[in-house]
C-alpha cells in the first residue's frame, strides 16, 4: 500500500520529561487510522510533530515517501474546537480556507456553496458561527479541512466537546462523508467505540513515554452504521483494546 504518512521511530522530550519513545506508524492512501491512548500520552505532541510545529529529538516524518520533518502546511487539520472566525459567515469561513489554499473568487464561492449543500448546511451559508450548534460548527470545520488541497487530514478529538447524542450523529455523518471521498485520515480519539466505528486500523499507544502497544486491524466491512455497536465481534474487539489500555487507565484514560 502506498503511504500518505510514515512516522518513523519518533522520540520527543520536553525538559526532563520523555513524551514519545520511538513511535512508528503509517497511514495508507485513502486509509482511516485512529490513535487511542491514555490522557497525556503524547498524542497531541505527535500531531504537532506531524504538522511541523515541533521537531522530534530523533526519528522522521515522511509524506508520499518524501522526508518532511519540520515542514509546515502539509496537512489539513481539524481541532477539538471548530475555531471559526466569528466575524465571518459560514460561507465566508469556508471561502477563506479555499482562498488561502489558492482557490480564488468565483471558484471558491462555487465550491463553498456546493459543499455546504452536500453536508446539509446550505440554509446556513449566511449565518454567523454563534448562530450554529456545536455539531453544525464542527461540520463547517470538517468541510474546511476536506476542501484543503492537502491529502492527509489530521482530526484531533473533533467531537470530544459534544454531548453523547450529537457525537453519535456526527460520527455517522463523518463516516458517510469520508466513505464518499476516501481521504487519508489520522484521528486522535479517547473513544474506543468511535475508533472502531470509523477506522481501518487503530494504533494503541502506551502511557507516557508513548510507544505503540499494538496495531489493531478493524475487520468490519464498509459501509458501517450504528448497529455495529451491538454486535458481539465489535464488543469483543472493544474489550481487547480496553484490556491493552487498562493498566494506563488507572491514571486517567
Amino acid at each position: 500500500m502506498k503511504h500518505a504518512l510514515e512516522v518513523n521511530a519518533v522520540s520527543k522530550r520536553f525538559g526532563g520529561v520523555e513524551v514519545l519513545d520511538g513511535v512508528s506508524l503509517a497511514v495508507g492512501e485513502g486509509e482511516f487510522v485512529s490513535l487511542v491512548g491514555p490522557s497525556g500520552s503524547g498524542k497531541s505532541t505527535l500531531f504537532q510533530i506531524i504538522g511541523g510545529l515541533e521537531r522530534p529529538d530523533s526519528g522522521e516524518i515522511r509524506m508520499d515517501g518524501r522526508k518532511v520533518t519540520g515542514e509546515r502546511g502539509l496537512i489539513a487539520y481539524m481541532p477539538q474546537q471548530a475555531s471559526l472566525l466569528p466575524w465571518r459567515t459560514v460561507a465566508g469561513n469556508v471561502e477563506l480556507a479555499l482562498e488561502i489554499a489558492g482557490v480564488r473568487g468565483g471558484e471558491a464561492r462555487r465550491l463553498t456553496r456546493e459543499w455546504l449543500m452536500r453536508v446539509g448546511l446550505e440554509g446556513y451559508a449566511d449565518a454567523y458561527p454563534h448562530m450554529l450548534s456545536g455539531g453544525m460548527q464542527q461540520r463547517v470545520s470538517f468541510v474546511r479541512a476536506l476542501l484543503s488541497p492537502r491529502r492527509l487530514m489530521c482530526l484531533d478529538e473533533p467531537f470530544g466537546a459534544l454531548d453523547a447524542l450529537t457525537r453519535m450523529h456526527m460520527q455517522q455523518w463523518l463516516l458517510s462523508i469520508w466513505e464518499a471521498n476516501r481521504r487519508s485520515v489520522l484521528l486522535v480519539t479517547h473513544s474506543i467505540e468511535e475508533a472502531l466505528l470509523l477506522s481501518d486500523r487503530i494504533i494503541v499507544l502506551s502511557d507516557k513515554p508513548a510507544s505503540v502497544l499494538e496495531e489493531v486491524g478493524v475487520p468490519f466491512p464498509r459501509p458501517r452504521d450504528g448497529r455495529l455497536w451491538s454486535s458481539p465481534a465489535f464488543n469483543a474487539l472493544k474489550e481487547h483494546i480496553y484490556g491493552l489500555l487498562k493498566p494506563a487507565a488507572q491514571g486517567g484514560f
